[in-house]
């Protein structure tokens, strides 16, 4: 087997039943990320009930940068980021949702930030979508939620639950974890210090299957993450240690 080089960026995709959609996907993020930089892509089965773990393990034969984590059940978008994290062999993670909907080709946008020189500051790049291909009722709860939230947390982002995002994997993992805190990255990356760039991004209308979860769940969950999220805010570490020189 060729050994792949050491990734400098690592491409995690929280999936749940996108076994039709998974190939494409994969697809144009290796057209996408090969000039970039070295790069591996770990697709995070979360409790699929399809066929989505046995076409990436298919693929995994030909693209040798391509690995696959399984969760027993179901947890959730931010549990599946959570993991494949953990996994990462690359220092800047970029991630993007299983359904196609966000486009492969922009990712290159959210990693030119982390790595640019003097870039040491960022921390999160965030990206926000434009022409939302999505239903009306699913636009204007979206607008609504996010509204409350940036007027509440003050996280200077009008579109949290864009799934494309990059940040640096060492910082990731010193967030406090909870189920929906992907939803919540640019208020707890400027919680720790690190400063939060944002891109516009593209969006696509899903191409096959359905989407995991309703508004009214997204409403439920929101509400009280939203209180927990602020009480993270006003208790934040506000010293910071600096060491003597001899």
């Amino acid at each position: 087997m060729t050994e792949t080089p050491t990734p400098l960026l690592t491409v995690v995709i929280p999936a749940r039943n996108e076994a039709d959609n998974i190939i494409g996907l994969l697809t144009g993020i290796d057209a996408a990320m090969t000039p970039v930089a070295p790069f591996e892509v770990i697709v995070v089965d979360d409790g699929s009930t399809d066929a989505t773990a046995a076409t990436v393990r298919g693929r995994m034969a030909e693209v040798p940068h391509l690995r696959l984590l399984q969760h027993d059940r179901s947890g959730g978008q931010s549990a599946a980021v959570h993991s494949g994290v953990l996994a990462a062999r690359g220092a800047f993670i970029l991630t993007l949702d299983g359904d196609g909907q966000n486009p492969p080709e922009e990712l290159p946008k959210l990693a030119a930030p982390l790595m640019a020189a003097g870039s040491d500051a960022i921390g999160l790049v965030a990206g926000q979508r434009v022409g939302r291909q999505d239903t009306m009722s699913k636009k204007l709860a979206s607008k609504f939620a996010n509204g409350l939230r940036a007027r509440i947390l003050k996280d200077g982002t009008r579109d949290t639950g864009c799934g494309l995002k990059g940040f640096r994997r060492a910082a990731y993992l010193r967030l406090p974890y909870f189920d929906h805190m992907h939803r919540y990255l640019p208020a707890l990356f400027a919680r720790d210090g690190w400063q939060v760039a944002h891109v516009d991004v593209s969006h696509r209308a899903r191409g096959a299957g359905n989407s995991n979860y309703s508004n009214w769940q997204r409403g439920l969950v929101g509400a009280v993450d939203l209180i927990g999220v602020a009480w993270l805010l006003r208790r934040r570490k506000k010293s910071r240690p600096t060491e003597a020189q001899t």
